[in-house]
């Protein structure tokens, strides 16, 4: 199955997070699993960082992706046909961040998957654990 991790599960899979759920880390841990990160997460936390108001958000994105990239995930770059998609969604949530990633991933035809339960909501391949 393909998977996006939404930036929280990104963050916490490469820390190793207690946070973590068991579903989330069975799903992270199944070499059946093709994992993906948006672009949309590095620009989150690259921007999160650079404020420093966000302590979940700690970490350089350089070598975030690096290291996700070393672990065998692939990037989904942002596309012109995801930022379209997003008129398509419901206004369920306001973060532009979680928005352009329920679109990529009901453009790709990937599983989301999310902590957040709004983001949860939304119709389509989204996921919540």
């Amino acid at each position: 199955m393909k998977l996006l991790l939404d930036t929280h599960l990104l963050l916490w899979a490469a820390e190793r997070s207690r946070r973590l759920s068991r579903t989330a880390l069975k799903l992270i841990e199944d070499p059946a699993n093709e994992l993906f990160f948006s672009a949309a997460s590095l620009w989150e936390i690259a921007i999160k960082q650079g404020l420093g108001n966000r302590k979940d958000f700690h970490v350089d994105a350089r070598l975030l992706r690096r290291g996700l990239l070393d672990n065998g995930y692939s990037e989904l770059p942002i596309l012109s046909e995801h930022a379209v998609a997003i008129d398509a969604l419901p206004p369920l949530h306001k973060d532009p961040f979680d928005r352009i990633l329920v679109a990529q991933a009901t453009v790709a035809g990937i599983t989301l998957l999310t902590t957040d339960s709004s983001v949860a909501k939304y119709p389509g391949p989204v996921r919540k654990v």
